[in-house]
């Protein structure tokens, strides 16, 4: 199982990273590229065209602005493609949000929050456990771990009330 995570540029890694970080937990395999759809785009197509061969299953695409590597690496595969719109400093990422979730019919790209890296590799990882049943069953251990921890917050607001 294989998930790759490209980005448009090396400065949304530090977001990016939030998304590795889940996918390692969950001992996916990953990798990392940075590749732009506008200043290297043979590279987009070439990585997009070649990735199921080269062991990919999911791609998680980052990107900010005009955010087209989601886009264009949809294009030329059939593979899951989940869209990270990276927040940038001109309209606080919703230019980003905008670009990947309106795709055109017919190439689909799966569009998380803002700065979601964590819920990005979570959808990987989702997408994934319909074929690898070990990684349904550390969802299943995620999600109760998640319950816990909102009790114990909850028991703890509870004794300061």
């Amino acid at each position: 199982m294989k998930v790759a995570i490209v980005m448009g540029s090396d400065s949304d890694f530090p977001v990016v990273e939030k998304g590795l970080k889940i996918l390692k937990e969950f001992g996916v395999e990953t990798e990392v590229r940075v590749i732009s759809a506008h200043r290297t785009p043979d590279i987009a197509v070439s990585f997009g065209e070649n990735a199921e061969k080269n062991g990919i299953e999911v791609i998680i695409a980052a990107a900010g602005k005009a955010a087209h590597l989601g886009g264009v690496l949809a294009a030329v595969t059939t593979l899951p493609v989940i869209g990270l719109p990276i927040k940038s400093s001109t309209l606080d990422g919703l230019d980003s949000l905008l670009s990947i979730v309106q795709m055109p019919k017919g190439i689909p790209v799966a569009t998380v929050a803002i700065n979601g890296a964590e819920n990005a590799g979570l959808l990987a990882i989702q997408i994934l456990s319909l074929k690898y049943e070990e990684l349904k069953k550390k969802l299943v251990v995620y999600r109760e771990n998640m319950v816990k921890q909102v009790e114990e917050k909850d028991n703890l607001i509870q004794s300061k009330i």
